[in-house]
């Protein structure tokens, strides 16, 4: 169970899912045990947070555990993603610990987002990897065939074909020096950039752990050198987190000593703990 994550699942604002897929993970597979992990390295945080006054125990979360994964992505996703409109048929926010990120797919499915924002290293604009169009590679790819927009953050490799993709009008790339210069801000103003109105729109957001650097959290798939750092991410999820109506953190996997569960662990935390202030 997540720490703090107490309540009954009827009585929960926050419901915490992990999704363990791991079927399409290149490089350095894993990400089944990033959602026990997560949970694992959040055992060592404060119950409260300073900056907004809250117990994270008083929050309203509850842990419902893993959805089971097998090797069909695509049939996976359909039930992960009916699992999670039955939390947000609850009136509750869906929280989903993955897992490959291809598990963010249910989540932007059962959110019907307006607007994706995505903390990623790369821009996953692919069609397919390898012949498989269900790889982790596609994830905003396919949100977008959900999503009216996505804002990109951090993105700092892809293909040739991937780049021409992200140069499309329903696509914002916010670059690991924009944030480094302008921090948050570079982030709000592409959101307002790329909707009417930030404040009513429906948005999903998805932490995707590559988009810190490798030297903060080496435990993930993919490393990307050049990445944001820890403050950075943290500073960037607690300023979208207010107006999500979905949220995840994938690709945290076992290959290095907690860095990548910690970091992950404590974003989870701030996208709570923002969100609930401004609830």
């Amino acid at each position: 169970m997540f720490p703090g994550a107490t309540v009954d699942r009827d009585a929960a604002d926050y419901v915490i899912v992990g999704a363990p897929l791991d079927v399409s993970t290149t490089f350095q597979p894993g990400t089944r045990f990033g959602p026990d992990r997560i949970r694992q390295f959040a055992g060592s945080f404060e119950d409260y947070d300073h900056r907004t006054d809250q117990h994270f125990s008083a929050l309203s979360v509850h842990d419902a555990g893993d959805v089971h994964a097998w090797s069909d992505a695509a049939e996976y996703i359909d039930y992960l993603a009916g699992t999670l409109r039955d939390v947000r048929a609850d009136d509750a926010t869906p929280l989903l610990l993955g897992g490959e990120h291809t598990v963010t797919v249910a989540g932007v499915r059962a959110v019907d987002p307006d607007l994706f924002v995505c903390l990623d290293a790369h821009l996953d604009l692919r069609t397919e990897f390898d012949g498989d169009p269900w790889s982790h590679a596609c994830v905003t790819r396919r949100a977008l065939q959900t999503a009216d927009h996505a804002v990109v953050v951090g993105a700092r490799a892809g293909s040739e074909a991937e780049w021409e993709r992200a140069a499309a009008e329903d696509v914002t790339l916010v670059t690991p020096e924009a944030v480094a210069e302008d921090g948050a801000e570079a982030v709000r103003d592409a959101i307002a950039a790329a909707v009417n109105d930030p404040a009513s729109a429906t948005t999903y957001l998805s932490v995707d752990i590559d988009a810190a650097d490798p030297g903060v959290a080496p435990g993930t798939g993919t490393m990307e050198p050049g990445g944001l750092s820890a403050r950075e991410m943290r500073d960037v999820v607690r300023s979208v987190a207010p107006r999500v109506d979905g949220a995840d953190i994938v690709e945290v996997n076992d290959r290095d000593d907690g860095q990548a569960a910690t970091l992950g662990a404590k974003l989870l935390r701030d996208a709570v703990f923002a969100h609930a202030a401004e609830s």
